[in-house]
């Protein structure tokens, strides 16, 4: 059964190996996706929940508002996602001079991990009529990474550095958009 602490413990003890490590613990956490929505609870609010935090990791909870995208954006380290319930589409994204263009994308749904190194842009959209729940692990600071991280506009595509007020804030529109459609 998943148990947040000790899911925490033993990401702790890996992140010596790297994003491997990390997401064998991941993949073995969201094979239990009955087991983590009983430890973290049924989603309430669409958001990013830290679940810990320090200079090496970063543990959050995301959960996404039916039909949310979030613009492409960068880390600065790497990251592994772990789906235990809905579905996350990814698009990737390279630098073209000034902007970026799409090279790819990949969908996971329950029980999938996706790893993404250090220099990964990606934008993520929730395509379903549901919550996704993910659980991120990223090696280092999330909310201060050493290196400026950026986001990019959704419509023009122009770099700005990245605000994560901003990118909660359009979790809370995503929900509230949401929300209202079902009154």
């Amino acid at each position: 059964m998943f148990n947040k602490d000790r899911f925490i413990q033993d990401c702790l003890s890996a992140i010596s190996g790297g994003h491997e490590a990390i997401s064998e613990l991941v993949a073995e956490a969201v094979s239990d996706s009955a087991g983590v929505m009983a430890e973290l609870g049924e989603p309430q609010h669409a958001g990013l929940t830290p679940l810990f935090r320090s200079p090496d990791l970063t543990v959050i909870s995301f959960v996404w508002a039916p039909c949310m995208s979030l613009m492409p954006h960068n880390h600065q380290m790497f990251s592994v996602v772990g789906i235990y319930t809905g579905r996350e589409d990814n698009v990737f994204w390279k630098r073209t001079g000034t902007t970026i263009e799409a090279v790819g994308a990949k969908s996971l749904g329950a029980g999938d991990v996706a790893t993404l190194d250090r220099d990964v842009i990606h934008s993520v959209l929730n395509p379903i009529g549901k919550m996704t729940c993910a659980i991120h692990v990223y090696g280092g600071d999330f909310f201060a990474p050493p290196v400026p991280r950026s986001e990019w506009d959704h419509e023009t595509l122009i770099e700005a550095p990245w605000n994560v007020e901003h990118a909660k804030s359009l979790f809370r529109e995503a929900e509230a958009r949401f929300r209202a459609g079902l009154g």
